[in-house]
């Protein structure tokens, strides 16, 4: 982990004296850090750590300069849950809408232009109607339910409806058990999707807890995709409850501290706040710095590279502090151009040429 910290250091020196050509910065780079500096070729493989809509927004980016193939996206199913006895696994349909272009890109989750008749008339029965679901999403949701009884694992109902969204990456859940993320609170311990979505991130937060974690395993590939892996990316998610619950299930951890791809992180909190989503609220609920140096310190023990916004800038030194070399550039993805432009400074705080 050393020598890839220097190597990164090396690239962040060298990549921001625009007076020192690109072919320079690769030679010395290779000098110092033989087969640490790769072009994205055919054998190359890259690892994304994903959560929903800010990994699938950073996913957009990366697939415009990453063939397909060359990617395995590694997705939290923390926040899974069964509603109307249907499956509904938000994260790992969020990046296959998202990437398909079936997306509703107003809300980042949903399937654009959708309709409620199914869940107009669930309220007519008395159903709850907290969680919004569309009339073509629960179609998702019933094929997924349907395919998990006749005793399909998660990952091959995601790899069947991966190739039904005409998607050439790897999508793999991060456990094919059930791994539910819960919010300890004063009302007592909370599934997270009520605690955010039925309760608003109301409820002050005490702790949280990855009910089934330690009985986990590995979904079948995640382990051989790290450890294989050219570069870990860990996309620009919530670190408690997305890329955290990742992180819970048994073995990632550890190889990701032993991981010989580079390692690098894209921060969630941009000026203080996150974009999206209540990782503010869980951050200072656990007694964290809501900063990019807060998520920095999530990742400490195994990250190589932090990339935070350009905002944040004056946070550089305090990372870098921690022993993790940083790069802040612009990591508010507006459109497809700053998705690619953010895409390609991690690629290249990676060591990966495109």
């Amino acid at each position: 982990m050393a020598l890839k910290r220097s190597f990164a250091a090396l690239r962040m020196t060298l990549s921001g004296n625009r007076c020192v050509s690109k072919n320079l910065v690769r030679i010395l780079a290779v000098t110092l850090a033989p087969n640490r500096l790769i072009e994205i070729e055919d054998y190359t493989m890259i690892v994304v750590l994903a959560g929903g809509v800010g990994a699938a927004r950073f996913l957009q980016g990366l697939v415009q300069v990453v063939p397909q193939e060359r990617l395995t996206v590694i997705v939290n199913t923390g926040d899974d849950r069964d509603f109307y006895g249907l499956r509904v696994s938000p994260d790992l349909d969020i990046v296959m809408y998202t990437l398909s272009g079936a997306v509703d890109e107003e809300h980042g989750w949903g399937i654009r232009g959708d309709t409620y008749n199914t869940m107009q008339q669930l309220v007519a029965y008395g159903e709850e109607d907290w969680f919004m679901l569309g009339d073509r999403d629960l179609a998702t949701h019933i094929h997924r339910t349907k395919l998990l009884r006749e005793g399909k694992t998660l990952s091959e109902v995601t790899d069947e409806l991966r190739r039904h969204f005409g998607l050439g990456m790897r999508i793999l859940p991060m456990s094919d058990q059930p791994v539910q993320t819960h919010i300890k609170t004063p009302a007592g311990l909370l599934h997270f999707q009520e605690y955010m979505v039925k309760r608003r991130c109301a409820d002050e937060v005490q702790d949280v807890v990855f009910v089934g974690a330690s009985e986990a395993k590995p979904a079948p590939g995640v382990l051989d995709a790290l450890k294989e892996a050219e570069a870990i990316l860990l996309a620009p998610s919530n670190p408690i409850v997305s890329t955290g619950s990742i992180l819970a299930v048994p073995g990632v951890h550890d190889i990701l501290h032993e991981a010989s791809g580079m390692v690098v992180a894209v921060s969630p909190i941009v000026g203080g706040a996150p974009i999206k989503g209540p990782a503010d609220k869980l951050m200072s609920g656990l007694g964290m710095e809501v900063s990019a140096v807060g998520v920095a310190r999530c990742y400490r023990d195994f990250l190589d590279v932090m990339v935070i916004d350009e905002q944040d800038a004056h946070l550089l030194e305090r990372v870098e502090d921690l022993g993790i070399p940083a790069v802040s550039t612009n990591t508010i993805m507006r459109d497809a151009t700053s998705k690619a432009a953010l895409a390609c400074t991690v690629l290249d705080a990676a060591g990966l040429e495109y």
